[in-house]
């Protein structure tokens, strides 16, 4: 079996995820993080402390961005930011 998940495995990758401060937004934080990947969440509030904690328990990084995306103007700077960061 950890043949078929090691083909799942994110261990140096980076994620963008939007809406990571709840619901499923932060399950996709969390399920990225355990399979390796450090995580850029996006959302329009200040911080996530309980995704950005949970992804820490995980062993991974987390970075908060926020911003508006009812638009598309600032996708450019979310990518930045995580080519920056990581």
């Amino acid at each position: 079996m950890s043949g078929i998940l090691d083909a799942f495995k994110l261990d140096g990758k980076v994620a963008i995820v939007t809406g990571s401060e709840r619901g499923l937004g932060r399950g996709m934080a969390v399920a990225l993080a355990e399979a390796g990947a450090d995580i850029l969440g996006v959302t329009y509030v200040d911080s996530a402390p309980e995704t950005e904690a949970a992804v820490k328990a995980c062993g991974k990084k987390y970075t908060h961005f926020k911003a508006d995306l009812t638009s598309i103007e600032p996708v450019e700077a979310i990518v930045q930011a995580a080519v920056k960061t990581y």
